[in-house]
């Protein structure tokens, strides 16, 4: 019986471990990561963007400043918009790959394995770019 509660501790704590970027505990009602909403305009990176990354992009095992996948960090402005080109192209959200993941349009989309984002998301990040990609 000892033995059979170890082994079953220790496969429900692997489960965890593996599981590492797949936490789905912040799901809106939609079934999106997430319950930010983004207005139609004048996105803001701080009280938006940022929030949204934090809860479904800046996470151990993704795009956190441990060791972040494909070397994007999404923690803070600087790493999202400046730190590695091509990800946000401010101005022009059809050619920043943030844009074309989230959408699925380039390789796995995003959050990978993962609920993706839901259209008002990707609207307001969208929006966002467009806009100027400003750290507001």
């Amino acid at each position: 019986m000892r033995v059979q509660r170890v082994a079953f501790a220790v496969s429900l704590c692997g489960a965890f471990i593996m599981a590492g970027c797949k936490d789905d505990t912040l799901v809106g009602p939609d079934g999106s990561p997430s319950t930010i909403v983004f207005p139609p305009d004048n996105v803001s990176y701080q009280a938006h963007v940022q929030p949204l990354f934090n809860q479904t992009c800046a996470l151990a095992g993704c795009h956190d400043a441990g060791a972040p996948q494909g070397r994007v960090r999404l923690t803070d402005y600087g790493d999202a918009v400046i730190s590695t080109p091509g990800v946000v192209i401010p101005g022009n959200p059809d050619a920043s790959e943030l844009v074309l993941r989230i959408e699925g349009r380039s390789g796995a989309r995003m959050p990978f394995g993962r609920n993706p984002l839901n259209q008002n998301q990707i609207t307001g990040i969208r929006t966002w770019i467009a806009e100027g990609a400003r750290n507001n």
